[in-house]
């Protein structure tokens, strides 16, 4: 089964979407920090990382920028951010973010997404 990080710092959402990627069949680990997630994607090797941008010790995309250059697979990652914001959105992208997803994102929709990207890594030999 391969792995999915959900970056988050609030726990309900971080449970919510637990129960939701667990019941799609997917391995689901969590981190709550930039220093939780580089050490969760240094040791978990995830597919996919499903990353909040606003985390209490700094921006989800500075766990980015650090996991991206020294993980031994560098995972898909996706920016969730509450904030329907245009420059973000490039910034999001240019730092290496496949996809940016506007809080609070459809269940439905999330796992299609999810399901979508992990089938790709699949294709790719990645997952």
């Amino acid at each position: 089964m391969s792995v999915v990080l959900v970056v988050e710092d609030n726990s309900l959402v971080v449970d919510a979407m637990r129960v939701l990627l667990e019941s799609g069949g997917h391995d689901v680990v969590t981190a709550g920090t930039v220093a939780d997630t580089i050490a969760q994607v240094r040791e978990r090797l995830p597919v996919l990382v499903l990353l909040d941008l606003t985390l209490p010790d700094g921006s989800g995309l500075d766990a980015l920028r650090e996991y991206a250059g020294t993980a031994a697979r560098k995972p898909i990652t996706v920016a969730l951010t509450g904030h329907d914001d245009p420059g973000l959105r490039k910034k999001c992208l240019e730092a290496g973010c496949r996809e940016v997803l506007l809080k609070p994102v459809p269940a439905r929709e999330l796992m299609a997404n999810v399901n979508g990207w992990m089938a790709e890594a699949r294709e790719a030999g990645d997952a």
